[in-house]
Order: C-alpha cells, then sequence, then structure tokens
C-alpha cells in the first residue's frame, strides 16, 4: 500500500506524468459526454423495451460504451477501427507486401499499417452504421424518418466513430496507455453501477450463499486471468562469443519469452463477431411480410446464448481462432532468423530450420493452455447464468479480459515512466 501511494505521489508531483494523466482523464470525460448525445427522431420507449429483450444489442451496447443505450452519435463506438485494423492483420499473412511494410520496415511501416488501418475504418463504420439504423427503423425505433433525416443520421454515426477513433490515438499520443483500449475499457466499467443497483434492487436474503459464492468465483476468475495474462514460456538463448582485435565481445546469455496468451483477447471478438451475425440477419429480417422470410428470421434470431448449441459453438471458435491468430502475428521463422543474424542460438538446437521447427513446438504446445483458458473464460457466463440465474457479464468474457489487460498494461507503462524519471 506504501508503494502505491508513492507511485501516487511521484505521478502528481511530476509535471509531465501529470500532464498525461489529466489529458487521459479529460479524453474519458469527453467520451462519456459524447456517449450521452442521441441522434434525432428516437422512441425512448421503445428503445428502452427493445434492448432489455434483445441479448445481441445488450452485447453491442457493453462496447459502444454505453453509447447503444440512447443512440448516441457515436453509437458504433471504436468498433469499426478494431475491424479494420482486425482485417489489416489478416491481410498480412496474404499479401507479401503488406507483410514486408508490418514486419521489416520498422516504425515507419507500423504508421502506414496503421493509416491504412484508419482508411479502411471509414467504410466499415458507413456499413455498419447503415446496418444498425436499418435494423432499428424496422423494429419502430426510429420513427417518422425522411431520406434527409436518415442520410444526416449515418452521417453523425460514421463522423462520431472517426471522433473517437481520433480521440483514442490522442490518447495514446499524449497519455498512458493503448487509447482506443482505454475507451472500451471505460465504456465497460461505465456499466458496473446499473448493473450493482440492478443487483441491489433484485436482493433476496435468501441468496445470500449463493451472492457470496459468486463473489468469490469472481475473484477466483480475476486471478487466473491475471496469472495467464502475465504466464510466459521462457526460451534460453546464448549469444556467441566473438574475438575482435584484442577483446571479445559477446558471450552472454538471455532468454526469450513465449507469453501463453500471445493472441490476447482477439480470438474472442472474432468468434463473437460470427456467432452475433445470424441474430443481427435474423434481427433485420424480422419485420418481413413474407412468411418464409419470417420464418428464417425467427430461427436466426432463436440461436442465442441461452442454447447450449450456442456456448459449444463459442468454445470451439474461441479455440480454433487463438491458434490462427498466433500463427498470424507470431513468426517463429522470421525469429529464428533474426537470432542466427545476431550471432544467437537456443542451446542444444542447430541454428535456422531447426530452431524455427523448436519455437513452434513450443508456442504451439502453450498456445493449448492459452486457447483452452480462453474458451472456458468466453462460455463462463452462459455458464454462470444457465446454473444461477445471474447475468454476470462483469465474471467472464471479452468484458473481463480487456478490463485485466488494460489494468495491467497501464500499470505497466506507469511504473516505466515512473523508472525513467527517476534515472
Amino acid at each position: 500500500m506504501e508503494n502505491f501511494l508513492n507511485k501516487i505521489k511521484l505521478i502528481w508531483t511530476d509535471t509531465v506524468l501529470r500532464k498525461r494523466v489529466l489529458f487521459v482523464i479529460f479524453a474519458l470525460v469527453v467520451f462519456r459526454l459524447l456517449s450521452a448525445i442521441p441522434i434525432p427522431g428516437i422512441d425512448t420507449l421503445e428503445l428502452s423495451r427493445f434492448l432489455s429483450n434483445n441479448q445481441f444489442f445488450g452485447i453491442l451496447n457493453i462496447f459502444s460504451g454505453g453509447g447503444l443505450s440512447n443512440l448516441s452519435i457515436i453509437m458504433l463506438g471504436v468498433g469499426p477501427y478494431i475491424t479494420g485494423s482486425i482485417i489489416m492483420q489478416l491481410l498480412t499473412i496474404m499479401v507479401p507486401a503488406l507483410k514486408r511494410i508490418y514486419h521489416e520496415e520498422g516504425e515507419a511501416g507500423r504508421k502506414r499499417f496503421t493509416q491504412y488501418s484508419r482508411l479502411i475504418t471509414i467504410p466499415l463504420a458507413a456499413i455498419q452504421g447503415f446496418s444498425l439504423l436499418a435494423i432499428l427503423e424496422s423494429q419502430k425505433i426510429l420513427v417518422n424518418l425522411t431520406p434527409f433525416n436518415r442520410i444526416t443520421n449515418l452521417i453523425i454515426v460514421i463522423s462520431g466513430s472517426i471522433l473517437l477513433m481520433w480521440i483514442g490515438e490522442l490518447m495514446t499520443e499524449f497519455g498512458i496507455g493503448n487509447g482506443v483500449s482505454l475507451i472500451i475499457f471505460a465504456g465497460i466499467v461505465s456499466r458496473l453501477p446499473s448493473e450493482i443497483s440492478q443487483l441491489i434492487f433484485t436482493f433476496d436474503v435468501s441468496q445470500i450463499p449463493l451472492y457470496l459464492m459468486f463473489i468469490a468465483a469472481g475473484a477466483l476468475v480475476i486471478a487466473g486471468v491475471v496469472v495467464v495474462t502475465e504466464a510466459e514460456r521462457p526460451i534460453p538463448v546464448t549469444y556467441a562469443k566473438r574475438v575482435r582485435g584484442a577483446k571479445m565481445y559477446g558471450g552472454g546469455s538471455t532468454y526469450l519469452p513465449l507469453r501463453v496468451n500471445q493472441a490476447g483477447v482477439i480470438p474472442i471478438i472474432f468468434a463473437l463477431s460470427l456467432l452475433l451475425f445470424p441474430q443481427m440477419i435474423g434481427n433485420f429480417l424480422s419485420s418481413s411480410g413474407n412468411a418464409t422470410v419470417a420464418s428464417v428470421a425467427k430461427v436466426l434470431a432463436s440461436f442465442s446464448q441461452t442454447s447450449t448449441l450456442y456456448a459449444v459453438l463459442y468454445f470451439i471458435l474461441v479455440f480454433l481462432f487463438t491458434y490462427f491468430y498466433t500463427a498470424v502475428t507470431f513468426d517463429p521463422e522470421a525469429l529464428a532468423t533474426n537470432l542466427q543474424k545476431n550471432g544467437a542460438f537456443i542451446p542444444g538446437i542447430r541454428p535456422g530450420v531447426s530452431t524455427s521447427a523448436y519455437i513452434s513446438k513450443v508456442l504451439s504446445r502453450i498456445t493449448l493452455l492459452g486457447a483452452v483458458f480462453l474458451g472456458f473464460i468466453a462460455v463462463l457466463p452462459l455458464i454462470v447464468r444457465s446454473l444461477t440465474g445471474i447475468t454476470a457479464i462483469a465474471l467472464g468474457g471479452t468484458a473481463l479480459l480487456i478490463v485485466v489487460s488494460v489494468v495491467l498494461d497501464l500499470i505497466k507503462k506507469v511504473d516505466a515512466q515512473i523508472s525513467m524519471r527517476e534515472y
């Protein structure tokens, strides 16, 4: 506790750190204010009824920072930007030119890569915004809209998403931590007061043992997320000794850390996007006058989180996407080549192809643990809901992983800034 208080004191006494922290707080306040500004033409009673009975939009509302609950100008959140970044990362495995830009051109290449992600965000925001507004209008939530009103609303939500992307990048540049992650974190945390108040209003004395078990399970899950998120498999690396003139260089030993959860939260986002797609189509077609189309829409909409098939497919997709995303973002062959160029080798393993095969083997084994863990965390809220009837958003899934990951990353960034100032 004393160490924590000393860090707080160092942050507020250091001018640069204080400005960075205050900028992040200011940006988050602006984000929350924007999420309270609604677009025109909303039937608020119909909106609240629709959100309370629709799990699909309930999940989207969490990751829009609560902006969807009142159809704010930033209802899309940073979803289009994240989708654009994911598409660009996937393209690196199919387009060699993009792979060279991202992996070989250093900081300049990553800036170009980020710029491409920004450009992709605009059409993605247009597509997502148009689809979302069309669904809401078909559900009689947006009423009495003229063609001009529809175009205006679409421009507003696209601009809101781009504005939020810009705010996130400003937070990254002038604040502490990753701005986009902090925006998602703030959106998730902003839901906690309403969740807690709902739990208080429905409090039942006879359920106290269940609540205590629920809190204990939540603490265990958070501890597990922290352990697995921070877990690493070190691979020893030795640098060969080189003699230049009368001096000897190299000969040191270090280790190569391979993270157990190499893919982070991305596999869950991929899987969730695929599983929510049938529900989106079902909601879009539900108002159709055609009997066949309406029956298809009903079947698609029934594929919800309450079904066992949904939970099984969710786990399998998260498991597969963990391996896929790890293969996309981590290149053992390039790593082995870099080690060989720098005169480094893994003891007992020949440089080159053998090193690449060894790293791939180790990575495959630890990714198995990470994939199973991510799959368990993803379906945990569904298991809790089926056993207790309590909707526990904060207990597992993407929300918990994002919150824990952002907090851990923020702590590391603050520690790094403090250490730099001390030196």
